[in-house]
């Protein structure tokens, strides 16, 4: 049986494919500050996506994207802030938070809900 950590990671290369597939340029993956991470920044035209990657083996305490709750939203903003305060050339971009919520089936295989813009400022 695989630990939490390996299968986040593969969780979140997963969703780092899809999106790519779907036309995303992914510019930062696992960005760290002060305030937090962000498991995935990316970016389409004039929009700068944050988004968080989450994964559940059992549904018994909601799905992944229910498990980001306010004090994660508050985590994740100020994450954003200043990511966007450190990158000036990000700042008149649209800003959206996405959340990619996984898990897996009975034969393994990944399964996902991607929520465009999941919560706002």
């Amino acid at each position: 049986m695989q630990n939490t950590v390996t299968i986040g990671k593969q969780a979140e290369q997963y969703a780092y494919q899809l999106l790519l597939q779907q036309g995303l340029q992914i510019i930062e993956q696992n960005w760290y500050c002060r305030q937090g991470e962000i498991d995935l920044i990316a970016q389409t035209n004039d929009t700068l996506i944050f988004i968080e990657v989450r994964y559940r083996t059992r549904s018994d305490y909601g799905n992944g994207a229910e498990s980001v709750h306010y004090h994660k939203r508050r985590k994740i903003i100020s994450c954003a802030r200043y990511y966007i305060h450190t990158h000036p050339a990000v700042e008149k971009c649209m800003i959206r938070f996405d959340v990619f919520s996984m898990s897996r089936d009975s034969a393994g295989e990944f399964s996902s809900h991607w929520i465009q813009d999941a919560f706002q400022t």
